[in-house]
């Protein structure tokens, strides 16, 4: 049986343009490396591992998602991937606090430059014009 919180983030994703999904993979990710920074800095290596391996997967679905070909930096933003892959599963292997940080210099401004574009590629809300003089709140009588 799927919990309400499982259907809710199910129907949420699904319901997502691409900008957006981006940006909360983006979200997550961050927010998976900074759980473990703070579990491995609590000597919890379980938490930390299992953080941190949520975090390879949403990189991997990232890889996978990327289509190199569609424009100039797509190889480039790859070898990102391909490092903070590896660099995340040595994270985890060594239970390493300073990788982690080095992973997340890696997250935090491709984070904010996904925002940004998105923000700035998003079709703007239509303001709805002004009932006419007498109408009612829902614009009628």
């Amino acid at each position: 049986m799927i919990d309400a919180r499982s259907r809710y983030v199910t129907d949420t994703v699904a319901t997502v343009g691409p900008a957006r999904l981006l940006t909360m993979l983006y979200d997550r990710l961050l927010l998976d490396v900074d759980r473990a920074a703070e579990a491995l800095a609590a000597g919890d290596r379980a938490a930390g591992t299992s953080q941190l391996q949520h975090a390879q997967d949403i990189v991997a679905e990232l890889m996978s998602s990327l289509d190199e070909r569609v424009w100039d930096g797509g190889a480039q933003l790859m070898e990102i991937y391909r490092y903070l892959f590896t660099a995340l599963v040595d994270a985890a292997v060594r239970a390493d606090p300073e990788r982690v940080a080095e992973c997340r210099e890696v997250v935090e401004p491709l984070r904010a430059a996904w925002h940004e574009a998105a923000q700035a590629t998003a079709a703007p809300v239509p303001v709805p014009a002004p009932a006419a003089p007498g109408a009612g709140l829902l614009g009628v009588g």
